[in-house]
């Protein structure tokens, strides 16, 4: 019989979040110092704050226009492609298609490609094909939201399936015999008992399109660039400005917090849902 080592184990944790958070804490000691300090003699602790490289991003129209279109993406292709899994999976799960495991596993082979690879054919799909007039998908936030649901997509089908695959199909019966049509099954049994699964698909969407660098610095130039394309900026021919890239990137983290501390709201509030349900 193994015996409860509380002690250890809080050790153990006590140590990953230090690995975990040294990062970030040093980014922001990084960020409290003035270019002269960042090349003295270096320092775990703060020992003055200099805020200039947080006011010059903060008041700069140029980042606040990149932190915009961050929120703006990433938010609406949570969003939409929440949804498009959760129409997708219900009917993986609920109808007799054929060859839908075959299905299935095609939209996961899509995640399983390395992104690189599309680079190519999507610059030339942005700027030679997706063309009406002179407007182009090139550099445009409809162009990346609707990008990130062909990588974003195949995960959020794969995470919910067995989501959906869980809920009773009687549930589904009983509420066609009381009079229901699918949508309002849809709404009234599948969603509020799969709100938990749609919650963490919708956190795990959003940090991978908030976070992604590849495409949004490829297929955008001036109007759709994201904050992640930002940072890049700061590195320039004549040296490289650290402590406001650091701020810019403790900044980064502020819309990511709060967005994760409001979803996870509703997944407390889905577990406990579904548990008085069931």
């Amino acid at each position: 019989m193994t015996r409860n080592r509380p002690g250890l184990s809080l050790l153990f944790w006590l140590a990953a979040s230090l690995v975990t958070l040294f990062p970030i804490y040093w980014m922001f000691v990084v960020s409290a110092r003035s270019r002269v300090e960042l090349f003295s003699a270096p320092s775990f602790l703060i020992r003055s704050f200099f805020s200039e490289n947080y006011l010059n991003t903060i008041h700069d129209p140029t980042y606040q226009k990149y932190m915009l279109n961050s929120i703006v993406i990433a938010s609406s292709n949570a969003i939409l492609v929440t949804v498009l899994a959760l129409f997708a999976c219900y009917a993986l799960s609920r109808y007799k298609l054929t060859g839908k495991e075959n299905i299935f596993f095609w939209t996961i082979t899509n995640r399983m490609a390395p992104p690189a690879a599309f680079l190519l054919p999507l610059f030339l799909l942005y700027t030679q094909v997706f063309v009406v007039g002179d407007w182009k998908m090139f550099d445009t936030r409809i162009g990346l939201i609707l990008l990130y649901c062909v990588f974003n997509l195949p995960f959020a089908i794969w995470t919910l399936r067995g989501v959906i695959d869980a809920i009773p199909r009687e549930l589904d019966e009983a509420a066609y015999v009381d009079g229901a049509s699918t949508l309002q099954v849809m709404f009234h049994v599948i969603l509020p008992l799969a709100r938990p699964g749609l919650a963490v698909t919708a956190i795990l969407c959003w940090v991978f399109a908030w976070n992604e660098y590849l495409f949004a610095a490829t297929l955008t130039s001036v109007n759709a660039r994201t904050i992640t394309t930002g940072l890049a900026e700061f590195v320039t021919v004549t040296g490289t400005n650290w402590g406001q890239m650091a701020a810019t990137a403790m900044l980064t983290l502020i819309p990511a917090v709060v967005f994760l501390a409001l979803v996870q709201k509703h997944i407390v509030a889905g577990l406990t849902f579904g548990a008085v349900k069931g």
